[in-house]
């Protein structure tokens, strides 16, 4: 199982980046998927989550109006749209699969995602 993440940089307060994660070795559709980070000396903490039909996405208060979580499933891909970067969003971005047989249930801990990707670098700049 793989997931790779890209799409993180260097980026401007007020500016915006799209993050992908393209997964394989497994059944795309049959895993949510959610978004984390991980700031220097802090937890990693949820960012956005989705279920697996892509159409029940959650948002922690941080990124609400900012951040849009999605996926194709056609794709094996989830991103991560991010608006209005704000340097407190500077951290690295990692994508993580949970398995799930509800179309609805989409995990919050990171103890039920089984599977990670490397994470992506993002810097944003006041």
């Amino acid at each position: 199982v793989q997931l790779q993440a890209s799409g993180g940089g260097l980026q401007q307060a007020g500016g915006s980046l799209r993050l992908s994660c393209v997964v394989s070795g497994l059944t795309f559709s049959t895993y949510a998927m959610g978004w984390f980070r991980q700031a220097p000396g802090k937890e990693r903490e949820l960012v956005a989550r989705i279920n697996k039909r892509g159409d029940i996405p959650f948002y922690v208060t941080s990124g609400q109006g900012r951040f849009t979580i999605s996926r194709d499933n056609a794709k094996n891909t989830v991103y991560l749209q991010m608006n209005g970067l704000k340097p407190e969003d500077t951290a690295v971005y990692y994508c993580a699969a949970a398995f799930t047989s509800s179309n609805f249930y989409t995990p919050q801990m990171p103890s039920e995602y089984r599977h990670w990707g490397q994470g992506t670098l993002v810097t944003v700049s006041s």
